[in-house]
């Protein structure tokens, strides 16, 4: 498992121990180290200390001992007087980076709130946002509140209502359901700065409320048709309180066409299992289109029927209306809660079913998250968190910081969506042509941003389940609770390589986070992510890393409670830094 602790641009010092190992609260300070290899002279001149009770750059020194296993070690050998010439070196250099980071305004706000602190946030964003359009409204809604301007596809960017300039910060988003935001720095110069891009997905999987979904009752029964979206109705959606919810097209009074976000607020639909008791066919495998249909209720007496048709005609619900096509009490319910009183103004709609047991912390310490969709909302919230806080120093810098979150990615990203499209590079291109100086070639400039920039594909990764360690490659198992994972594979399913990785290495040291790997077995498949399709077709440097989660697939997962916060923190260093690494890997 490759690890990688430490913070070159954080801080790192220590107290020497008191004999009885309790700190004296006091720095110790390695100074004038030289930087020849004379062993002799560093020895003698490493023994010279000097005490510091500077109290804010003990806090730091603290914080970095205790979340960096790297430098903890090279504590010891210093405070015990047994540390080599390198590893006195490398002290010094940590003691160095330390006070110019407490010296700098950039490193004062570079200063990161705790991962538990973004425990809760995210559960309440899981369990406020079950679809892929109420987070993608969720998102919109953080970003305007953080200053961020939405732009509209269908107006130039350039001479529009909305006009790029440095130092501004915009979002777009395409069909409700995929959203990209970026921040253009002060100092942009556009083809000789790049951009810094995270890249993921927020659809999940789910059940799709099918285009014409009354059914015929069976025993009794109210069924609902619905379409498995990915590897959903799996058997892992059997008797689950399921809810429903998503976008509905209304036809106004004004004669626009609108788009409304619906959910109602109960569970309305259940897919039951054959008792055991019943012998084979309760064992499965089960026929998603028989076996697997949803009960929404219990067919009404025929006094009641005979009502609900009357008051779906007397509110426009006609034949040859798409309300005629749904079940009525479905209509009903979405209409009511929409505040729609003439049925036939509902032109159609994209409901899914998802499940509505929220979201908790779990285990003897609530180290654990239980939540349904978190493949991947999780990696798509941390995102836009680490976004949000590194704003400001973004938009004081030379290039752009970028967040793109697509949808359709469980079923191919092939859409207009998806990743396979074109929102990212069109938008990344309209951004060269905004600010484009006359005479300058366009192909020219969009190639070399390009090859000035770099994408991190944020996707979640396996964690190693503790019931089946045998599933998994020695060395690459990755734990919850420790920090973000790089995913390879020798057969391009993941865009990681031995560049990517010793770039996104150099940010994690910068940052203070810690990295895992994960790679599957031979004799396994490897799942994909968005990262190779969109690192193809611009050409930009790339890797696959996300947060480490068990179940996937499954209605119901779990990850860390504290990799929420972690996400965050390392997307934030990767915005904020990695305009900086990059300039170590320049030819």
């Amino acid at each position: 498992m490759t690890k990688n602790y430490g913070t070159p641009s954080a801080s790192m010092a220590t107290s020497r121990p008191s004999p009885g190992g309790a700190s004296t609260g006091k720095l110790v300070e390695m100074v004038n180290l030289p930087t020849v290899d004379d062993t002799p002279a560093i020895e003698s001149e490493a023994s010279a200390q000097v005490e510091s009770t500077d109290s804010d750059i003990w806090r730091i020194v603290r914080a970095a001992a205790s979340s960096d296993r790297q430098f903890r070690t090279l504590l010891r050998a210093v405070s015990s007087r047994s540390a080599g010439p390198a590893e006195l070196r490398e002290f010094k250099r940590h003691v160095d980076a330390l006070k110019l980071a407490a010296r700098t305004p950039e490193g004062q706000q570079r200063k990161c709130r705790h991962a538990s602190e973004y425990t809760l946030p995210f559960l309440n964003f899981i369990n406020e946002n079950p679809t892929v359009f109420h987070a993608v409204e969720y998102f919109e809604s953080k970003l305007h509140k953080a200053g961020y301007i939405k732009l509209n596809e269908r107006e130039n960017w350039a001479t529009g209502k909305v006009k790029l300039e440095c130092g501004g910060k915009y979002f777009v988003s395409r069909n409700g359901s995929s959203l990209i935001a970026f921040v253009v720095g002060e100092k942009y110069k556009v083809g000789d700065n790049g951009v810094g891009m995270i890249v993921g997905h927020i659809d999940a999987l789910t059940a799709r409320v099918k285009p014409v979904s009354k059914k015929a009752s069976v025993q009794g029964y109210t069924m609902l048709g619905v379409a498995p979206y990915a590897g959903a109705l799996n058997n892992t959606w059997f008797d689950r309180d399921l809810g429903i919810g998503g976008k509905v097209i209304v036809k106004q009074s004004d004669g626009k066409v609108a788009s409304r976000l619906v959910k109602l607020g109960w569970p309305i639909a259940r897919i039951p299992t054959l008792a055991p008791h019943f012998g084979q066919p309760s064992n499965g495998p089960f026929n998603k289109e028989t076996q697997m249909v949803p009960v929404i209720g219990i067919e009404c007496s025929l006094e009641e029927q005979q009502a609900l048709e009357e008051h779906m005609k007397a509110h426009g619900a006609n034949s040859g209306t798409f309300a005629a096509t749904q079940p009525p009490k479905l209509v009903q319910l979405i209409a009511t809660e929409l505040g729609i009183s003439e049925y036939s103004t509902i032109l159609n709609w994209e409901l899914e079913l998802f499940d509505t047991q929220p979201g908790v912390t779990g285990g003897m310490s609530k180290e654990f998250i239980f939540a349904p969709r978190i493949d991947d909302k999780l990696c798509s919230w941390a995102a836009v968190e680490g976004l949000v806080e590194a704003t400001d120093l973004a938009a004081k810098g030379g290039s752009i910081a970028l967040v793109g979150l697509f949808d359709d990615e469980e079923i191919g990203s092939r859409l207009r969506q998806g990743a396979a499209g074109n929102f990212l590079p069109g938008v990344v291109e309209r951004i060269v042509d905004t600010f484009a100086q006359n005479g300058q070639g366009r192909s020219n400039l969009l190639s070399q941003t390009y090859a000035n920039s770099f994408l991190l594909s944020a996707d979640v990764t396996h964690a190693v389940n503790p019931n089946f360690v045998s599933a998994y490659l020695t060395d690459h198992m990755p734990k919850l609770n420790v920090g973000i994972t790089i995913a390879a594979d020798s057969n391009g399913h993941m865009t990681t390589d031995s560049i990517s990785t010793a770039f996104l290495s150099e940010v994690a040291k910068k940052c203070g986070s810690e990295l895992q790997v994960f790679q599957i077995r031979n004799d396994s498949r490897s799942g994909g992510t968005v990262g190779p399709m969109l690192s193809s077709v611009m050409g930009v440097r790339a890797i696959d890393a996300g947060l480490p989660q068990l179940s996937m697939h499954s209605i119901r997962a779990t990850t860390g409670a504290l990799d929420p916060g972690l996400g965050t923190k390392l997307f934030r260093g990767f915005l904020e830094l990695w305009e900086e690494v990059d300039v170590e890997f320049r030819e």
